[in-house]
């Protein structure tokens, strides 16, 4: 994380130092280039998107900070010809725009589109199969626990599919199968690039805050809502510091019985993040598989107590861990369980792969902005979302402040 001082300013003093004793010393290498992505919440038109930021923010090919964008792909929700041509689509428009980017796939937070995974209790609906129970989390030691429904907030409260049993062997073989035919889109695109402009590609991303229990949780005696109106759901929402229920009926049963990491008793938080740690490395292995490089690959989870175990489950040896910054966003050194995670890695980089800090002026954003690109092993944090970000000329301007100062004077 942010240091006090860089591995790279050590060298240069160090230059310094032996050049006024006389000693010959080599130049200090050059800093990793680093990015300030901007993700779309996907209700803009791609093309739209891209023309938008980069009207904003004039290409900078050379300048140690850069300007991108990032897209979310989440391949069990859309029809699969339709996804591809979308991301096709986006690799061209990042070439026609010299835009770098980031690519997320997303099979965990939205699979509307598999209703032959996910349906057990409809046979009204596509892809009713009471095996389904199976491919689902369980509020219990059984299938007969299967959810029906969960809910999320990301801004509001809202009902959504029950989440993937993150260990069933039919849903890993959904998420293989969409990559398999994802990943080598990307990767023809990227090695037919000229080796100059192969950073057009900042990173791959798989995850999206990987987690049981979060993101998606399971309210008491929840399936007997799923037929009731909304508007009698309960609003407690999540208690987020008390792991492993985090204030709600505990899930996860599922994924720890498939895993065999336990089958009876009270599920703890080193379960629960464990099942996460499992299902990003399965992840990350396929993609190395595919031909993704590590310092392409990056991971998401996040932690919502501090120092919880959840933050370790991005760590792989496949990948570059990449973490969610809210609370510490404008000082991600801040974070004590990204910090220790981070730790444990050899990976060449990391990354604060959703982020949102700022403050009310120029000046509070620019802080935070460079707080977290202070570490050179972070290779970029993605800024959520453009949407409103775009409608915020505080921002604008202190990501440009940052990219211009990093460009005319590189940074210490």
């Amino acid at each position: 994380m942010r240091l006090p001082l860089t591995y790279y300013a050590r060298i240069a003093v160090l230059a310094g130092l032996l050049s006024h004793a006389g000693v010959a010393a080599d130049a200090p290498p050059a800093p990793p280039q680093q990015f300030i992505v901007l993700n779309t919440s996907g209700r803009a038109d791609a093309a739209e998107f891209f023309a938008a930021v980069r009207r904003e923010f004039p290409a900078t090919p050379q300048a140690p900070t850069r300007v991108g964008v990032a897209g979310i792909f989440s391949y069990l929700r859309e029809p699969p010809a339709q996804l591809r041509a979308s991301l096709a689509a986006f690799l061209s428009l990042a070439e026609q725009y010299d835009m770098p980017i980031v690519v997320q796939l997303d099979g965990e937070q939205w699979w509307d589109g598999r209703p032959d995974l996910w349906n057990w209790w409809d046979p009204a609906r596509p892809g009713f199969n009471p095996q389904n129970r199976a491919n689902v989390e369980w509020s219990g030691w059984g299938p007969q626990h299967a959810l029906r429904i969960a809910w999320r907030n990301w801004g509001q409260q809202l009902r959504v599919l029950p989440p993937p049993n993150l260990m069933s062997p039919a849903y890993r073989s959904a998420c293989h199968q969409e990559m398999a035919a994802l990943i080598p889109i990307i990767m023809d695109w990227w090695h037919g690039l000229p080796p100059p402009r192969r950073d057009l590609l900042v990173g791959i991303k798989l995850g999206w805050e990987s987690s049981v229990g979060v993101n998606a949780w399971y309210y008491p005696d929840g399936n007997a809502l799923a037929d009731r109106p909304p508007a009698e759901d309960p609003q407690t929402g999540l208690k987020n510091t008390e792991v492993p229920a985090r204030g709600v009926t505990p899930i996860g049963y599922a994924a720890a019985s498939q895993a065999g990491i336990r089958t009876s008793g009270e599920l703890t938080e080193k379960d629960l993040a464990e099942i996460a740690a499992r299902h990003l490395e399965d992840l990350c292995r396929e993609a190395a598989r595919l031909g993704v490089p590590r310092d392409r690959l990056f991971t998401h989870t996040a932690g919502w107590k501090d120092g919880e175990l959840l933050y370790q489950a991005a760590v792989n040896r496949f990948s570059c861990p990449g973490w969610s910054f809210y609370r510490h966003a404008n000082d991600p050194a801040k974070d004590t369980g990204a910090r220790d995670a981070l730790a444990r890695s050899d990976a060449p980089y990391w990354a604060a792969v959703e982020w949102l800090g700022g403050g009310p002026s120029v000046e509070a954003w620019r802080a935070a902005l460079t707080h977290t690109l202070a570490d050179p092993r972070c290779r970029f944090l993605t800024l959520y979302n453009w949407e409103g970000i775009e409608r915020n000329p505080v921002a604008l301007r202190a990501i440009e402040h940052v990219v211009e100062h990093r460009h005319g004077h590189p940074a210490d």
